[in-house]
């Protein structure tokens, strides 16, 4: 490897994973959404969002980014200035989702205009493979490649070991319980690209949701219909308290009252940045911790650090009977 490579991850992601697999000390520049490891987020940041979390809805979140999306904007900026004086080498990006980074375009245009030498990877995952070979990608980058099949294959052993349990012949009888997991709260959001993955090798049966395909925009009656037994909230981008936060302004058809879930007081929040928004190595602890909301039995009870199972008490319904588009 280089030992002066000069890193910039505009991906929380490609951060987590430069790190991961041992380039810390070569990442010079980060995004703002940039928190993991926590020791990286001292560097530079070369991103800023116009929109927050903190202080907006999911709905007025919505509403801002299709807005901004829908005029051909972008919700991000890029500190060009900044990743000039910084002169990386490689610059790590995604063309993916124009919510969830500042944009290829964008990027390239800058590394054109400001850093001619830099080369710029766009990093494109839809699958927990595409993951892992995003991984190796990077490591071959950054010319330690045998550092990253060694650590893919570590990864994939902790998904062997999940499913391996699952799979012991006293256990063929065991149920998939139905799972819904709603990747955004206003308008609701089915989940995409590795989610569903996630959910089934953890043994569970993933509800309107297909593997390597976009997440949808769908409607409280269309997951009403679908009778999840198992609720699980993850809007893109949340931690747990912001859906604890968000969750207690956000009223639900009262027809949700009747969900198999609902009535069971199956209903959790996980880390969504952390486990699934992510394509990035923590991944694998996501599906370690549906495994343990869906078949604690087996792989014991979550900690409350892994995830929040949220009373039905606690949520706000319609007041009439009748399920609300």
């Amino acid at each position: 490897m280089k030992k002066d490579l000069r890193i910039v991850s505009l991906l929380p992601s490609s951060t987590e994973i430069v790190c991961a697999l041992g380039l810390e000390e070569n990442l010079i520049g980060i995004t703002h959404e940039c928190d993991f490891p926590a020791s990286i987020t001292d560097r530079p940041h070369l991103t800023a969002s116009r929109i927050s979390h903190e202080t907006m809805s999911s709905k007025e979140i919505d509403h801002a980014v299709r807005s901004q999306l829908d005029g051909h904007g972008s919700i991000y900026d890029l500190d060009e200035e900044l990743l000039r004086d910084l002169n990386p080498d490689l610059i790590l990006t995604q063309e993916l989702c124009d919510v969830c980074a500042v944009s290829y375009t964008t990027v390239k245009k800058a590394a054109k205009m400001y850093v001619a030498d830099a080369k710029v990877v766009s990093l494109e995952p839809n699958t927990i493979e595409d993951v892992f070979e995003n991984i190796k990608t990077v490591g071959g980058l950054c010319g330690v490649s045998g550092r990253a099949e060694e650590f893919v294959a570590g990864l994939r052993k902790r998904l062997g070991d999940i499913a391996g349990k699952l799979e012991r012949s006293d256990l063929k009888s065991l149920k998939s319980p139905e799972v819904f997991m709603l990747e955004w709260l206003e308008p609701p959001f089915s989940p995409g690209h590795w989610v569903p993955e996630q959910v089934a090798i953890a043994g569970g049966n993933c509800l309107m949701g297909t593997a390597g395909k976009k997440s949808q925009a769908t409607t409280y009656r269309e997951i009403y219909e679908s009778k999840p037994e198992v609720l699980v909230l993850i809007p893109c981008g949340y931690y747990k308290k912001d859906v604890l936060r968000q969750i207690k302004n956000t009223v639900l058809p009262a027809n949700w009252q009747e969900l198999p879930a609902v009535k069971n007081g199956n209903i959790w929040t996980l880390d969504a940045s952390s486990y699934f928004s992510r394509p990035a190595p923590r991944i694998v602890d996501g599906v370690e911790i549906l495994a343990k909301i869906f078949h604690s039995g087996i792989f014991g009870e979550p900690t409350d650090l892994e995830a929040i199972r949220i009373p039905a008490e606690s949520l706000r319904f319609q007041e009439h009977i009748g399920a609300r588009a």
